[in-house]
């Protein structure tokens, strides 16, 4: 009898820890839609050391996410996007981590499938190539990211990032009738479900953009 008992408690024991890993695991790891909405908070609205505490704390969220769903490229993308992101934030050479992790990401999400949530992964990744330096410091490369910001439009001619990241280059090209172009594409984008915070908020940066001439 005691035996059983033990050998009972041992066992409850063991299912009582299992049951605490799944329930941190699922504290852990929210949906993928949650971490979107945050991200869009976090990137538009917040700035200073909340903002960069609050992408951190994303990307422990998407960490656990892919953990879960490894097999989701959405995951991939956005694990990508928070990356890139974080680095734009923390700016200056520290950065750099960030970014190459961010084209790790968008490399492992295009080998998935490359028009995976309109393209973002091209159009995020060919971002990261204009924006860090180039060799012997980073891997920025502007072929590259024009052939990568293409193929995103591509896939999504109408979209609202697409329009503007490729403007963002053309203007660092100083093709700036090209890059109006692509500006009052991105701004006449249609709105994205359940995106509001981030429309609104590209759309201030297309406007600022826009003056900045």
């Amino acid at each position: 009898m005691i035996t059983i008992g033990k050998r009972f408690a041992v066992s409850g024991a063991r299912a009582a820890v299992a049951l605490l890993f799944l329930v941190q695991a699922a504290v852990a790891a929210p949906e993928l839609s949650e971490i979107q909405q945050q991200w869009d908070i976090v990137n538009f609205q917040l700035t200073g050391d909340a903002q960069l505490e609050s992408f951190a704390q994303l990307r422990a969220d998407v960490e656990a996410y892919i953990d879960a769903h490894p097999d989701e490229v959405e995951g991939w993308i956005w694990w990508g996007i928070i990356d890139s992101s974080f680095a734009g934030a923390k700016g200056g050479l520290s950065a750099l981590g960030l970014a190459k992790s961010a084209r790790k990401h968008f490399d492992t999400a295009i080998s998935m499938n490359g028009e995976a949530m309109s393209g973002a992964a091209y159009t995020s990744l060919g971002t990261l190539y204009y924006s860090v330096p180039g060799w012997p410091i980073g891997f920025g490369n502007d072929a590259k990211a024009e052939e990568l910001l293409q193929r995103g439009l591509a896939i999504d001619p109408d979209g609202m990032d697409s329009n503007y990241f490729y403007a963002q280059f053309l203007a660092r090209q100083d093709k700036r009738e090209a890059a109006e172009r692509h500006y009052r594409k991105a701004l006449d984008a249609p709105p994205r479900p359940n995106r509001a915070v981030a429309d609104d908020g590209r759309r201030k940066q297309i406007r600022a953009a826009m003056m900045a001439k």
